[in-house]
């Protein structure tokens, strides 16, 4: 008796000291001691653990409050989801970090200097810790949704660039993983390659022997090996051939990769209300419409325009007469020719001339002494040559 009844007590103490660890549901009370195949549920609102059937039982036939005691947040079945991290803390902090990050997403090669790029990455933390402890929450919040309506192009274009690097990312690693399965076969293939060669060099060396003269040995052993030597060398050239080849493929893909992963057009200002620091955006001018006379108009003059018809006793003949418009006259070319001839003078400005003129004929008539001198001197040598 006093056996069972210290049993008991061991048996009470365990489930004492287990009990605490069991996971419990706070809507029905049912433990996964009882029930080991229970699975528990949390939601982002308020992540609250409750199990899969209360879920379905309270939440299916739509949005409801949560049922948890103190708690009036309005959840939906669909935002349910399996728990990843053991503490509940763990999981809502890298839930809220996610959000943060998939807003504020801005890269470094958009910030004008590295102590802006680590200002932002300071100031993004900042707003994460307020988040997870419950610092002023409607500020930051405030402060995250306007930033997100109004950089909304920016944002988008950022998640579509890390997708596409992640995507490149995918590839390359899979690429690697094919080019280490080849190289595995390759070095499988040369050395079963290498182990065929020499057995067959030495069934050709045996078969030489038998069929030879006893003096020979020495003979067929070194042209035996210098065969094996030279499959062998070029065995080893041709492989070290490939390898280059494939070594340059796969850095021209490499180069492919690097050139299609661009930065993507972001729209939206340079300075943001809340960061800092950002490179001004300059948006290109539009294209003018092409222009085939480079600015030039014809038929176009500075002084002067040009009419279809100027009134003359002497030209009005010639307009009637069909003799001399039969041969492709126009009148207009001579209208345009002596307007151009009396006009032809007006963008010259005489005084402006005449002064330049006669600074360089002052300039010019201004000899050295030396000059001077030496012309002197060349008259007289030519006088008392004569």
């Amino acid at each position: 008796m006093p056996s069972l009844i210290a049993g008991m007590k061991m048996i009470f103490l365990r489930l004492n000291a287990e009990w605490p660890c069991v996971e419990v549901c706070p809507v029905c009370k049912s433990s996964r001691y009882l029930n080991p195949d229970m699975r528990f549920l949390i939601n982002p609102e308020c992540y609250h653990k409750m199990c899969e059937s209360c879920v379905d039982r309270i939440f299916s036939s739509g949005p409801a409050n949560c049922p948890v005691a103190g708690c009036h947040r309005t959840l939906r079945k669909n935002r349910f989801r399996k728990q990843t991290f053991e503490d509940i803390g763990v999981e809502r902090e890298v839930d809220i970090r996610r959000r943060v990050m998939s807003i504020l997403n801005r890269r470094e090669e958009e910030f004008d200097s590295k102590r802006a790029w680590d200002d932002f990455l300071e100031q993004r933390e900042e707003i994460i810790a307020n988040l997870v402890h419950g610092t002023d929450v409607a500020k930051t919040e405030a402060d995250l949704q306007k930033y997100a309506q109004e950089n909304m192009n920016s944002i988008r274009a950022n998640r579509a660039l890390e997708a596409q690097e992640a995507s490149s990312f995918q590839e390359q690693q899979t690429q690697e993983q094919e080019l280490a399965r080849i190289r595995r076969e390759e070095a499988r293939q040369e050395y079963e390659n290498e182990r065929r060669e020499v057995i067959a060099g030495r069934e050709d060396y045996l078969a030489r022997l038998a069929a030879g003269k006893p003096g020979d040995a020495a003979t067929i052993a070194r042209e035996s090996h210098k065969v094996l030597l030279k499959k062998s060398s070029a065995r080893r050239s041709e492989e070290d051939r490939i390898r280059q080849k494939q070594a340059a493929l796969r850095s021209s893909e490499l180069k492919k990769l690097g050139q299609a992963a661009t930065t993507a057009d972001r729209a939206g200002p340079a300075d943001t209300g809340l960061i800092k620091g950002l490179k001004k955006i300059k948006t290109p001018e539009p294209e003018k419409a092409y222009d085939p006379f480079g600015g030039f108009v014809p038929n176009k003059r500075d002084y002067y325009t040009l009419r279809d018809h100027y009134p003359s006793s002497y030209l009005d003949p010639i307009r009637q007469d069909t003799r001399m418009q039969a041969g492709g006259y126009d009148l207009r070319e001579y209208y345009s020719r002596t307007l151009l001839e009396a006009f032809a003078g007006l963008g010259c400005f005489i005084d402006e001339e005449v002064s330049k003129r006669d600074a360089t004929s002052t300039l010019a008539n201004t000899k050295p002494v030396a000059t001077e001198g030496a012309a002197m001197a060349a008259v007289s040598s030519s006088k008392v040559a004569t």
